[in-house]
């Protein structure tokens, strides 16, 4: 996990990398407990192998709605 400063927009990034781990980028300009949130929202697409699925939208649907 990396905080780094990102758009206000852009609460986390997750990056699949070439050896099939993960690297979730936190927006330091949120709050601790919105890190926190954001944090859980990318684990959420970890453990749904989300990076397998191709409808985004669907993807962030279920993610925020479940």
């Amino acid at each position: 996990m990396q905080i780094m400063d990102m758009d206000t927009m852009v609460p986390e990034h997750l990056v699949k990398n070439e050896d099939n781990s993960y690297t979730i980028f936190l927006n330091a300009r949120l709050s601790k407990e919105n890190q926190l949130k954001s944090y859980y929202h990318a684990l959420r697409h970890i453990n749904e192998n989300d990076f397998c699925k191709e409808n985004v939208q669907k993807i962030e649907y279920e993610a925020h709605n479940d």
